[in-house]
């Protein structure tokens, strides 16, 4: 009764506040304006802003980041981190052109590295939820482990042929679909696809409430009967999925696989998430959010790169951004006390 009545008041104090305050404390909604004003301000102040190639590169580019940064704001959801993701790419990417070298099709190529990719997030699952470590010693002892497991896969060699299905496999990764005269490149045909699928789940599901349930208040969680163990595996697999996922799809763009691939990845999506509105104490975030922190971290780097500004300047913009993104929860977690 008392929990009723505490959600009771919470939406009627929502509904007091009116639409317009709410979506001003939204963070999203302030990544969003963010986004959208320096889109503005590149067309009007270059010549290859707008262009269509342009535009091609900076949403196929940013597709990448954002698939993960799906599964990422999962696992912070619950109050977890997770490193591993760039090397879980490297793995995924490795595990599909070795096979494809060898000859075997796409179809067996494809599933075996997103199967390496789960195993490799149920690995982090299992040591975080059931053995109680830290998510933070896990997933870095697992980037080291993955990426050298990639190493000794390829024999740290560049691979750049893929067998009788690598013209498939090029379109998938490399190709586009044309809307309304324009092309839209595949990667990011797959991301808006899996952040609706996402932000259904985190809003409308069982699993979906769980993950926001554990990282408001574990302890709470497991006093309601919340399987907390089984929710975190799930949440450290799907991140490993859209990392595996994405490692599958870069092959296809790149046409090559090096040992290199992923490395420092991590730090962007983490970025990308919580830029988005993923508070990294758990408890908040959402699908759209990490969309368009990484298409807001895709357009400062390109606005470096089209304004002639080094892009060694982006690590200093986006962990700005991040802060400021940190600096935004606390006010608005101080507001929300009081």
């Amino acid at each position: 009764m008392a929990a009723d009545s505490s959600l009771s008041s919470a939406i009627d104090q929502q509904t007091h506040r009116g639409f317009l305050p709410w979506l001003l404390s939204r963070q999203v909604f302030w990544v969003v304006v963010a986004t959208l004003g320096a889109c503005l301000f590149l067309s009007l102040y270059t010549s290859t802003f707008g262009t269509a190639q342009n535009l091609f590169n900076v949403t196929r580019n940013f597709a990448f980041v954002g698939i993960i940064a799906l599964g990422m704001t999962a696992v912070i959801m619950t109050g977890g981190i997770d490193l591993s993701v760039g090397s879980t790419v490297l793995v995924a990417a490795i595990v599909t052109s070795t096979l494809m070298a060898s000859g075997l099709p796409l179809s067996i190529a494809m599933p075996a590295a997103l199967g390496a990719a789960l195993l490799i997030g149920l690995v982090n699952g299992v040591f975080v939820a059931v053995l109680g470590m830290p998510p933070f010693v896990v997933t870095l002892g697992m980037m080291s482990i993955a990426r050298s497991l990639g190493m000794v896969l390829s024999n740290n060699k560049l691979i750049y042929e893929f067998g009788p299905d690598q013209g498939l496999l090029f379109a998938i990764g490399g190709g586009s679909v044309v809307f309304f005269g324009l092309p839209v490149p595949n990667p990011l045909l797959v991301m808006i696809a899996l952040a609706l699928v996402t932000g259904f789940a985190f809003r409308w599901t069982k699993w979906g409430r769980h993950v926001l349930a554990i990282g408001g208040n574990e302890h709470a969680a497991v006093l309601t009967g919340i399987p907390v163990r089984a929710v975190k595996v799930s949440v450290y697999m799907f991140a490993a999925f859209t990392a595996g996922l994405t490692g599958f799809l870069e092959v296809g763009w790149l046409g090559g696989v090096s040992t290199g691939l992923g490395t420092g990845m991590e730090l962007t999506v983490i970025a990308a998430a919580v830029i988005g509105g993923a508070n990294l104490s758990g408890g908040s975030g959402s699908a759209l959010g990490a969309v368009m922190g990484a298409a807001l971290i895709e357009v400062i780097r390109n606005s470096l790169i089209l304004l002639g500004i080094s892009t060694f300047w982006q690590g200093t913009f986006v962990g700005s951004a991040i802060v400021l993104a940190v600096a935004f929860n606390k006010l608005r977690d101080k507001d929300t006390s009081e």
